[in-house]
């Protein structure tokens, strides 16, 4: 099982949903995955949903607020990344061209966290963990498996998160006229991917493994997703992208991954 009792830093270790519908997210992805949900008083009337497998939490979702709607932002899933200090993440992303959307903030006893948004204008979070560390689980059926960066400039990205996180990159090769694919190290440990995609703003998309991509890809299409790639094979398995009924993209893996 891949339970995870801590995370090094600069590895991704949790995904939440921003949605504008709390109960359609309910509805879609507990049938799409087996997840289990409850209820978090986050305060000022507003509900973080934890969703999980037996005991461990794997990812969350929340309706966003009135001013969020009022301000076009659209329902999107949110990667997290671990880091020793929150504070010094978002100076240093500012530092490397990268602008600060939250500044850190206390998550109750959880953790610190901020938001930030790399040059290009993909939204990701720092997490500085404390009594939480982030998802419990990874890379079984039903968790994240892995983090996929779609941007328009690659080598600017791979220049911000070298500087940010010490990731190391290496772009793969996938033949004469194939797609612009870097591979992402983090001390050691494949921890992401980055793709030259122009036909969607940049953005990072979670993937979540599952026993088959053809029967989750047509399962989502079934609860209203929209299909954006269809089933296609990688070198280790093959992968999915779709949006779900408010629209927030995630993908689907199917093959061999980390214990």
């Amino acid at each position: 099982m891949g339970t995870r009792t801590s995370y090094t830093p600069g590895t991704f270790s949790w995904v939440d949903l921003a949605t504008t519908d709390a109960a359609a997210a309910r509805s879609f992805y507990t049938r799409l995955f087996g997840w289990e949900t409850d209820d978090t008083d986050a305060g000022d009337g507003s509900v973080y949903t934890m969703c999980r497998i037996g005991p461990d939490a794997v990812s969350a979702f929340y309706e966003m607020s009135e001013e969020l709607r009022a301000t076009g932002a659209p329902a999107s899933w949110t990667s997290y990344v671990t880091v020793e200090r929150a504070d010094a993440a978002a100076a240093r992303a500012a530092e490397l061209g990268g602008s600060v959307v939250s500044e850190a903030f206390d998550v109750l006893d959880a953790g610190r966290m901020a938001v930030i948004a790399d040059p290009q204008g993909a939204v990701f979070a720092v997490w500085q963990p404390r009594a939480q560390i982030g998802a419990g689980r990874v890379n079984d059926v039903g968790c994240l498996c892995m983090n996929e960066l779609a941007t328009s400039e690659i080598d600017r990205a791979r220049a911000f998160y070298e500087g940010l996180f010490g990731w190391t990159t290496e772009q793969v090769d996938t033949g004469a006229g194939g797609p612009v694919i870097v591979s992402v190290h983090n001390r050691g440990s494949l921890n992401a991917t980055l793709s030259e995609e122009r036909a969607a703003p940049p953005h990072w998309r979670p993937y979540f493994t599952v026993d088959s991509v053809e029967a989750a890809m047509a399962r989502a299409r079934e609860l209203g997703a929209h299909a954006l790639l269809d089933p296609m094979p990688i070198g280790d398995g093959s992968i999915g992208i779709a949006s779900d009924p408010e629209g927030a993209v995630f993908g689907v893996f199917e093959g061999e991954v980390d214990p």
